[in-house]
């Protein structure tokens, strides 16, 4: 029996899968926390990994390992490999004003065609999660650290290089920025790599960092090995987590994931690249050659975690509450930007709730709403793709947000016509890793085909007034503007 495993480095938390390689069989699995914030030391991510791998029985005894990664993170080394400062996370909306400046400039103060050229250039237009945005942030906030700045890579990236035995050199590590590797699917969501020449655009890369004369990691193949660990087993390219949740999940052409995790994230495999110059949808590239435009929203299963604080209540009774209101919680609209927002690209709003009456100001309908909203603004997200010619027809909702009766059973009307469907609640993200590992320890051209169990079908009729209304006060949010 070969065994492979997947690790993923999320925002919360670090996962590892140690899977059959044939089958995809669980065989054993470990966890650990990531500490909170937007920000965070590199070294957390690495001791975590060490951690949940020994949990998982260790990787010994693994063929082959692959990382799948949060997106756009910021990890600067400097000449000798170390970490110039703490990783700016996709969630740090710090360099929003980063982002415009960054879309104006390439447009040459005309914002209409910046947005455009961002978006044909790189499959995006800046907001503050990408990385070119961050780097902009850096070399104007702390010029002496960006000055130091010798390579610029990825969370999933740097995991990959420490399990490939390089390191800081203060630490004993050979400090060799050139090992660095990543692959298309997580470089496509730095703002500075264009997924369909597969290539790195320096002059981007020179707009947010002010220089290109860094190291940027080697982009490999869907398949092509990496490195080896110390204990010799093949190092996949890994992928971004939205990447390597698709491939986990087997998702083909008109197929999307919806991931109601930290974020909300509605992904569709596509054979052709999307250029989308309104920014609602990134246009970034799959884990296995193809391309993967996403939209991408700050907030999602916290939006009910906010629900549940606001009632003072547990889980299963915002589930009850919710569930025992009525459809568009009796004129109660709740639009949800707790954290701000990236789609709509609005890093500064603030959560407001609309229609607030003596009659409807119940427990029931405030649950509704909360639940409605964070299903609206991921709905918003399918129409953007589809307006694009995405094809959008099956919906495999996922993420600790989909464990909740509530969000299930509202998601078939939101969602309607595409049909809705529950796979069985796993590690997607890790799944997607270790089936990639599986597939560079085999050399096929193909990864292998892995089962993937579906627990509910979702059912309920359409419900086109709840977003209606979602619409209706979405752009009344105040938000501060920029700058």
């Amino acid at each position: 029996m070969t065994l492979v495993a997947g690790v993923d480095s999320s925002t919360q938390s670090c996962k590892v899968v140690v899977r059959d390689a044939a089958s995809g069989e669980l065989r054993r699995a470990g966890r650990a926390p990531h500490p909170d914030g937007t920000s965070c030391d590199p070294e957390a991510w690495w001791s975590a990994l060490a951690q949940a791998a020994a949990e998982a029985g260790g990787l010994d005894d693994v063929a082959a390992v692959s990382v799948g990664g949060q997106q756009h993170g910021l990890v600067c080394l400097d000449a000798d490999g170390e970490v110039v400062r703490d990783a700016l996370l996709w969630n740090d909306t710090r360099s929003a004003a980063a982002a415009d400046d960054l879309i104006d400039e390439l447009g040459r103060g005309d914002r209409p065609a910046g947005a455009a050229a961002w978006a044909a250039r790189c499959g995006s237009v800046p907001v503050a999660s990408l990385t070119v945005a961050k780097l902009r942030w850096l070399a104007e906030h702390e010029p002496a650290n960006a000055a130091r700045v010798a390579a610029v890579c990825l969370p999933h990236d740097w995991l990959t290089w420490r399990l490939a035995g390089h390191g800081p050199r203060s630490a004993g590590g050979d400090g060799d920025l050139g090992a660095l590797v990543t692959d298309r699917s997580d470089a496509s969501g730095t703002g500075y790599f264009d997924p369909v020449a597969n290539a790195y655009d320096r002059e981007l890369l020179r707009l947010g960092l002010g220089r290109d004369d860094v190291v940027l990691p080697k982009a490999l193949g869907p398949n092509q090995p990496g490195g080896v660990t110390g204990a010799g087993a093949l190092l996949g390219p890994g992928a971004g987590d939205n990447a390597a949740a698709a491939l986990g999940l087997g998702a083909g052409p008109g197929e999307v994931s919806v991931s109601l995790g930290t974020s909300g994230v509605a992904a569709a495999v596509s054979a052709t690249p999307v250029v989308d110059p309104s920014g609602q949808v990134n246009g970034f590239a799959d884990a296995q050659g193809a391309y993967l435009p996403l939209g991408c929203t700050l907030n999602a299963s916290r939006i009910v975690d906010a629900a549940a604080r606001l009632l003072g209540v547990g889980y299963d009774q915002i589930d009850e509450l919710a569930l025992s209101a009525p459809s568009g919680a009796g004129g109660l609209v709740l639009v949800p930007y707790f954290e701000g927002e990236r789609t709509p690209n609005r890093p500064l709003a603030t959560a407001a709730l609309h229609g607030l009456t003596l009659d409807n100001a119940t427990p029931a309908n405030l649950a509704r709403a909360f639940v409605e909203a964070m299903l609206c603004a991921q709905a918003d997200s399918l129409d953007a793709l589809a307006a694009l010619g995405v094809a959008v027809h099956r919906i495999l909702l996922i993420g600790g947000g989909a464990k909740a009766a509530a969000v299930r059973r509202l998601a078939a009307g939101l969602f309607a016509p595409c049909r809705v469907e529950v796979p069985a609640p796993g590690e997607y993200v890790a799944d997607g890793a270790a089936r990639q590992a599986a597939w560079v320890a085999s050399g096929e051209a193909a990864p292998p085909a892995w089962p993937v169990e579906i627990v509910e079908v979702c059912a309920g009729s359409p419900t086109p007034r709840v977003r209606q209304k979602y619409a209706e006060v979405r752009d009344l949010t105040w938000h501060r503007p920029i700058g």
